[in-house]
C-alpha cells in the first residue's frame, strides 16, 4: 500500500473536498490512533509531497478515461463526474438548485475586482465607468466577494477581493488559472493619495509616521473690522 492509494481511498469517501492541509490532518490523526506501522510512516508527509501525489492521480484518472475524474477547486481536491453522465446522474440524485446567473453589469464588476484586486469602488467607477453600489450588493449577498482590508488613504475606503466561493464558482483551481486579461490589467486607475494630518482624532497614518510630518501651521485670515456707525446728521 502506498501513499497515493491511501489518499485515492480518503477523497473518494469524502463527502466534501478536502485541501491538502486537511489530508495531511487525516494522516496525522491516523498515526496517532493506529498501532500500524505503516500508518505511523506518513505522520509527517509534506504538503509538496502529497500535492505530488494528487497531481499524479489526477492525471491517472485523466488518462484512463474513467465516468470521473479528480480535480482541484480553489485549493480542494475532490472526485467529480465527467460532465457527459449529468442527465442520469441527475435523475438519480436529483439536481442541487443553484442562485440564478449573474447579470451582465455584476460579471463585468467581478471580472475588474477578480484581476485588479484589492481594491476601491471608487476604483472600479473609474474602470467601468458607472456607479456599483448595486452589483456590489448582489457580489456581497452571494458570498463572492468580500471586504479586506481598507486603502490608507484619506478616508480609509474598504478595499474588495474574491473569495474561495468565487473559485468554485467559476470552477477554478486559484486566481492563477484566470484566462488571460492584459488589457482589463493595463486600464490606469488614478489612486487618491495617502495624505497625513496630525490631529489625533483623525490620524490615518501610524504614529510614528505621523511624528517625522512637519507641522505647518495653518494660515489664518485676519477678522474684518466691524462696521462704522452711520454719522450723526
Amino acid at each position: 500500500m502506498e501513499l497515493k492509494t491511501i489518499i485515492e481511498a480518503v477523497l473518494f469517501n469524502s463527502q466534501k473536498p478536502l485541501s491538502p492541509k486537511e489530508l495531511r490532518d487525516v494522516l496525522s490523526q491516523t498515526a496517532e490512533n493506529s498501532e500500524e506501522p505503516l500508518a505511523k510512516s506518513f505522520r509527517k508527509t509534506k504538503d509538496e509531497e502529497l500535492i505530488a501525489v494528487l497531481e499524479a492521480l489526477a492525471q491517472e484518472h485523466a488518462t484512463a478515461a474513467r465516468t470521473f475524474r479528480l480535480v482541484c477547486v480553489a485549493g480542494a481536491w475532490q472526485f467529480v463526474s465527467q460532465p457527459e453522465f449529468a442527465p442520469w446522474i441527475k435523475t438519480l440524485v436529483g439536481e442541487k438548485s443553484r442562485p440564478g446567473r449573474l447579470s451582465q453589469p455584476a460579471l463585468e464588476t467581478l471580472a475588474i475586482i477578480a484581476y485588479r484586486q484589492p481594491l476601491t469602488r471608487a476604483e472600479m467607477e473609474q474602470i467601468r465607468g458607472v456607479a456599483v453600489d448595486g452589483v456590489m450588493q448582489t457580489l456581497l449577498e452571494r458570498g463572492i466577494v468580500e471586504q479586506v482590508g481598507r486603502a490608507e488613504v484619506v478616508g480609509r475606503p474598504v478595499l474588495y477581493g474574491t473569495t474561495p466561493a468565487f473559485l468554485e464558482y467559476f470552477g477554478l483551481r486559484g486566481l492563477e488559472d484566470l484566462p488571460a486579461a492584459d488589457e482589463l490589467r493595463k486600464i490606469p486607475v488614478k489612486k487618491p493619495e495617502a495624505l497625513l494630518t496630525v490631529e489625533p482624532g483623525l490620524a490615518t497614518a501610524p504614529p510614528e509616521q505621523l511624528a517625522l510630518q512637519e507641522v505647518v501651521p495653518r494660515e489664518t485670515t485676519p477678522a474684518e473690522p466691524p462696521p462704522e456707525p452711520p454719522a450723526r446728521a
